[in-house]
């Protein structure tokens, strides 16, 4: 679907307050004839969904038509009686109008169980306006089949490194995945192509094609609110996530020198010596890849209880400081002042063992979303082994996307439709 820029004639927000308005009919012309005596018509405008209608599903597009003139003006105001104000939609419902003007989409789902007014403006010729007002009321989403978000990385306020992916979690399995991926809106300052992968049917992930410019702000509009995720299951609620990529710090470490190299937008400001896996088993052995940072403990005990140790090789108990997690498969960056091979000799259980003014430094100057890229042993990093999103290629990541199409971060909607199957079907193939 095209869209129109914000700021352009033809996009338009919803109303922030009720118009006390009554509805119409399905369609309206402007009122008496042209004192000018231009003989112009009327315009007239037709509003869908019709007036007085009752428990519209949710994911019914909102459109309004012109006949004899063009649309100047549409608002869509959305209360939901009872929803408390901190569970308001955050955002204003916007449309896209086609190019002649006599025809408006929404661009988004609308809320469920909500009372809605629909005011449209179309004007003709000579630029007399005609003013029709739909009111009607959406289906409410029913308990235990209402979709909720469960979760998302990175959270509100958080500066993050130029490799972070964005996670976003739901309570509920989604089966309709093209409709909800193009109800999900990330916006960059710098924009770029990415895509969404989902991991699982409750977990979706997007990551640019390359890594994002530092110093800038992202967003993600989450326009869950009426979207179908599956058959009878609406979103009920709106989101918006905000947070900031920080300096450019990338790491690179082949294990066979014993050493990390760190730096800091394009400058390297300190190599560190570290002592990895042994190699003696897949379990010890360093993965190599892109591995990007999570998250991280001053003080943990690394207990292979907690990993797969393989068969004949010894269990461990140790607490550690300084920990940052690289992988879900036990790898972490951390403090070992027991090891005394550091910076001479691979000889830990897969880890990535520092010396402890090292790890201090690695603990209070990195960033979740940091990466680290790791080379020289053969074992390779698995792409959904913790954040091992850049493993897969941009073309094999997109792939996997239920849309097939990337999507631009430069403020453009998604690419395509966000409303998915109506009258029980399926958008899924």
């Amino acid at each position: 679907m095209g869209t129109i820029p914000p700021s352009a004639p033809g996009r338009f927000g919803m109303a922030l307050a009720a118009l006390a308005l009554a509805a119409t009919a399905c369609t309206s012309a402007g009122g008496g004839d042209d004192p000018g005596g231009s003989g112009s018509e009327a315009a007239v405008l037709t509003i869908a969904p019709e007036a007085g209608a009752e428990a519209v599903a949710p994911n019914t597009p909102v459109t309004v038509t012109a006949e004899n003139g063009t649309i100047s003006e549409v608002t869509v105001d959305q209360v939901v009686p009872g929803q408390a104000e901190d569970e308001a939609s955050p955002f204003e419902m916007t449309g896209t109008l086609s190019e002649d003007g006599t025809a408006w989409t929404a661009d988004w789902n609308l809320a469920p169980g909500a009372d809605v007014t629909v005011t449209a403006t179309a004007e003709n010729a000579d630029g007399e306006p005609t003013e029709l007002v739909h009111e009607f009321t959406t289906e409410a989403a029913v308990e235990g089949q209402r979709l909720e978000l469960s979760h998302n990385f990175p959270t509100s306020g958080e500066t993050v490194g130029v490799g972070m992916p964005i996670t976003i979690g739901f309570d509920l399995p989604v089966t309709e995945k093209t409709a909800v991926e193009n109800s999900l809106k990330v916006v960059s300052e710098q924009g770029v192509a990415g895509s969404w992968r989902w991991l699982d049917d409750k977990t979706v992930v997007f990551r640019p094609e390359t890594y994002w410019e530092p110093y800038q702000q992202v967003s993600v509009e989450m326009h869950l609110a009426g979207v179908r995720a599956a058959e009878g299951v609406y979103g009920v609620r709106d989101h918006r996530l905000e947070f900031e990529i920080g300096r450019e710090l990338r790491m690179d470490m082949n294990v066979p020198d014993h050493e990390m190299v760190v730096t800091v937008d394009g400058e390297e400001v300190r190599t560190i010596p570290v002592s990895n896996g042994d190699g003696t088993s897949n379990f010890s052995t360093t993965s190599s890849g892109t591995h990007v940072l999570m998250e991280r403990y001053e003080t943990l005990l690394m207990d292979s209880d907690t990993v797969e140790l393989p068969a004949g090789r010894n269990g461990y108990s140790t607490t550690v400081q300084y920990a940052v997690r690289t992988s879900n498969s036990g790898e972490f960056v951390h403090e070992a002042s027991y090891n005394g091979n550091i910076g001479s000799a691979n000889t830990s259980n897969g880890c990535t063992n520092l010396r402890m003014d090292d790890a201090r430094w690695f603990f209070e100057n990195t960033l979740m979303g940091d990466v680290l890229e790791t080379t020289g042993t053969d074992r390779v990093k698995e792409w959904d082994n913790g954040w091992g999103y850049w493993q897969p290629s941009w073309d094999e990541w997109l792939a996997e996307s239920a849309t097939g199409e990337p999507q631009v971060t430069d403020g453009s909607n998604p690419p395509g439709s966000p409303f998915g199957a109506q009258d029980g079907g399926t958008d899924e193939e």
